[in-house]
């Protein structure tokens, strides 16, 4: 590794640890000419499937596209950004593990569809308005009937209600 301040190519590794879920290795390095002090991140190169849009038009996974509509759906909304990058990462998992060299847009939308859902609803609805293109309210009222009824107990108590139910009426 060059020294970023006097060019040398002589460096050597002091400290290593990983970072984030372990997908990232964090080096500290010091130049042997000039005794400078720097830090990289090391990180494997791994080729992920191109995406096949709904039009048909492939092009490449974009990880910052996959942040920016979780991101953008999340919005406004009590959620640490350290859960979306926890979700980013389980989403480029599923993508890398589908083994596939092309996925369509359809299942990655799906997949985060699913982090959403764990997070936040409101979230979830956003993104499904989006994704899923709704015509008309009742489209929105169906999704979040479903949304509702298949929510797990332990996720339900920690998230506000999206309809009012029956007790909240009286």
């Amino acid at each position: 590794m060059r020294c970023p301040f006097c060019s040398c190519i002589d460096t050597r590794v002091i400290d290593s640890r990983l970072v984030g879920e372990g997908e990232q290795i964090r080096r500290r390095r010091e130049c042997s000419e000039c005794k400078e002090r720097f830090t990289t991140y090391e990180n494997a190169e791994l080729n992920f499937p191109r995406v096949i849009k709904s039009d048909g038009r492939r092009e490449a996974f974009m990880e910052e596209k996959l942040r920016a509509g979780i991101t953008r759906a999340l919005e406004k909304r009590p959620v640490e950004m350290e859960r979306v990058e926890v979700a980013v990462a389980r989403v480029k998992r599923k993508l890398r593990g589908s083994g596939e060299r092309e996925v369509k847009s359809r299942k990655l939308g799906d997949w985060v569809m699913e982090e959403l859902r764990t997070m936040d609803q409101v979230a979830y609805v956003r993104f499904a308005s989006v994704y899923r293109s709704f015509e008309d309210v009742r489209a929105f009222l169906e999704e979040i009937e479903r949304l509702e009824n298949e929510l797990p107990p332990e996720l339900r108590r920690s998230q506000m209600n999206l309809l009012p139910s029956d007790q909240d009426e009286s």
